[in-house]
Order: C-alpha cells, then sequence, then structure tokens
C-alpha cells in the first residue's frame, strides 16, 4: 500500500481494502462462470486490523455458493509487513459478496453450479445459505415497513 491510500489516521482508508475486495472477488466471479459477473451486494465486510503503508496485501477469494444467476464469493485479505520477511501473513480483513452472471445486454443469466468438495466447502456453502435467506428477509421486511398502511 502505498502514501496515496492513507487516511488521517496513517494508515490505509477501509474503501481502499474494500476496492480490492470487491476486485478480487469479481476477478473469482468471472474465473467461475467463464463471463461477466457484477456486484449486486455485500453481504458483510470486517476490517480486523489497521493495514499501514507499506504492507503487501493479497486476498484469497472462492465461490461459496451458487444459485440460478448469482454467486457468493468468500474474501480474505491477508498483510504482509514489507520488512518482515517470512513472518506468517496477518489476516487483516473479510468478506462476502454477492454477483450476478450477465450477458452481453447486462442481463442475468444463469451461472455454472459450484460443487462443494470438502467439508470447509460444504460448511461454507451452508453458511452462504442462511446469508442469503437473511438477506432476501431483510429486504422483504423492509418492503413491507414502506408499503402504505391501510387500515
Amino acid at each position: 500500500m502505498t502514501a496515496l491510500d492513507v487516511n488521517l489516521y496513517g494508515t490505509v482508508h477501509g474503501g481502499v481494502i474494500m476496492k480490492f475486495v470487491d476486485d478480487a472477488a469479481g476477478a473469482a466471479a468471472a474465473r467461475h462462470c467463464g463471463f461477466n459477473a457484477v456486484t449486486v451486494a455485500i453481504d458483510e465486510i470486517e476490517l480486523l486490523v489497521p493495514v499501514r503503508v507499506g504492507d503487501l496485501i493479497h486476498a484469497k477469494a472462492q465461490v461459496n455458493w451458487t444459485g440460478t444467476t448469482s454467486l457468493e464469493i468468500g474474501v480474505t485479505v491477508l498483510a504482509e509487513r514489507w520488512n518482515e520477511a517470512g513472518r506468517t501473513p496477518e489476516r487483516v480483513a473479510t468478506a462476502y459478496l454477492v454477483f450476478v452472471g450477465v450477458d452481453g445486454d447486462g442481463k442475468p443469466r444463469s451461472v455454472p453450479p459450484v460443487l462443494p468438495e470438502s467439508d470447509t466447502d460444504r460448511r461454507r456453502f451452508q453458511e452462504a445459505i442462511i446469508r442469503r435467506e437473511h438477506r432476501l428477509a431483510r429486504r422483504q421486511a423492509i418492503a413491507q415497513h414502506r408499503a402504505p398502511h391501510m387500515d
């Protein structure tokens, strides 16, 4: 990270990390689909540890779940201090993002299924379903609250 990424506290802006997360997730989504996929929601992002100027950061992104046209990507961001070779990278952020596969006209299209292979993959798949159910229930509850009240 460079001095251009720094906030008033001398650490990297959370928004810079968020963009990095979105870029990594977008690459994973597009590679899984074999075509374009666009971000439609960020279910959760946790900024766990400040990132400092000079830190080398990298992301691990994985498809956790797929529906008909959407998919969830989990991202872990790791940081290494530039001057501390050999040290285990530190987890600095985690996030879950939802993407939709799109065709050339920007319309949703079917995405290839993800097939969980390990116990960890199956756990991630089930947790993604829980996040999806919560996201849809929250959306419905808000829509009901906003609907005009009829007495």
